[in-house]
């Protein structure tokens, strides 16, 4: 009895195999389309999402990646705070706070469905460069469309 069980086991564990897909994430443009849109979804989602009355902007993208067989993208950004309201048009320009604390790290995760102009964030983790505040670290699904 024991050699068939043996036998079964090791036919059914090559067949299991076979319909794992591996999920890994991979290099992408910096410059691809769905890509920055997602980026402008998480700068604005920390941006409304933190008490600070300043705006924050992009200062530097980092690690730029998508998840294979999907459109979820992660991503690491710099950003800094302004001297402008959250609600400036053109946060571009504005200039950015002199001091420490006033720049943040952060890694998102982006979901995106652009066949129907829909973003959410599924992640983010952020953490002051300079200064002494702690981490902030933040996981709530937000969604523009």
């Amino acid at each position: 009895m024991f050699p068939k069980a043996s036998l079964l086991l090791g036919l059914t564990v090559p067949g299991s195999h076979l319909w794992t897909f591996q999920k890994a994430f991979a290099d992408v443009s910096k410059n691809h389309g769905y890509f920055m849109m997602s980026v402008e979804l998480a700068v604005a989602s920390f941006s409304s999402g933190s008490k600070d009355m300043q705006a924050h902007r992009l200062l530097e993208v980092g690690r730029a990646q998508q998840e294979s067989w999907t459109v979820i993208f992660l991503m690491d950004l710099e950003l800094g705070q302004t001297i402008c309201r959250k609600r400036a048009e053109d946060l571009g320009h504005c200039p950015l706070q002199e001091g420490p604390g006033e720049k943040v790290s952060c890694t998102f995760v982006v979901d995106s469905q652009p066949w129907i102009t829909q973003f959410t964030l599924v992640n983010s983790t952020c953490q002051q460069n300079q200064g002494e505040g702690a981490p902030i670290s933040r996981s709530r699904p937000s969604s523009s469309g």
